[in-house]
């Protein structure tokens, strides 16, 4: 059963990874720009799970067919959580991710605990006014220096112990087995056949 949804985001990156694993499940995904949809939401969610349900119930509310936003981040033990549901916009609108990963490591400087953990909420709007949450999260430490050219965000600087490798340095396969919008997908991808279901 093919179905199309809209991916609330402009994130190339995100689209690629969220298309690759939804497709399994017969979900046709498109971004807003395809449907000529130009909504900026704002995030104005104090958690990623509210950012979420607001981008989502913004798009489907716009496109007229169901939408799925996830909203993730990075929490750093160190940095009491930070910078959390502000990881795009960390350290202002003129940053991009290698300016934020950098900002990051100096601040990280000279700091012993580097436990650190990325959270994907993932959040589904249908026209008929139902929704689906999900959420997933992987553990892992802030690396000393990037490595790896994979991924994006903070991907270079995120370091994952069982693999003993940043999730810079893992193919997008491996990285999409583990991560937090991986187990956030396989989550949601779950209730989704149990709401077609019904």
């Amino acid at each position: 059963m093919s179905q199309k949804f809209v991916l609330a985001t402009h994130n190339p990156g995100k689209l690629k990874e969220m298309s690759s694993i939804l497709s399994r499940f017969g979900v046709e995904v498109v971004s807003p720009k395809e449907l000529g949809i130009t909504v900026d939401v704002e995030e104005t969610g104090t958690t990623f799970a509210e950012n979420a349900m607001l981008k989502a119930k913004t798009i489907c509310a716009a496109a007229g067919l169901p939408a799925i936003a996830d909203d993730s981040g990075l929490c750093v033990d160190a940095l009491n959580g930070g910078p959390g549901v502000y990881s795009a916009r960390y350290g202002g609108e003129g940053l991009d991710d290698k300016g934020r990963y950098t900002l990051l490591l100096n601040s990280m400087r000279g700091q012993a605990t580097r436990a650190a953990h990325f959270t994907c909420s993932i959040a589904c709007a249908f026209p008929n006014g139902d929704t689906l949450t999900a959420e997933g999260q992987v553990q892992g430490t802030i690396a000393f220096a990037p490595m790896g050219e994979g991924g994006f965000g903070y991907d270079p600087v995120f370091f994952y112990p069982p693999l003993a490798k940043t999730f810079g340095q893992l193919t997008a396969e491996e990285k999409s087995a583990i991560s937090h919008r991986g187990q956030a997908l396989k989550e949601f991808s779950a209730k989704l056949e149990t709401y077609w279901g019904k």
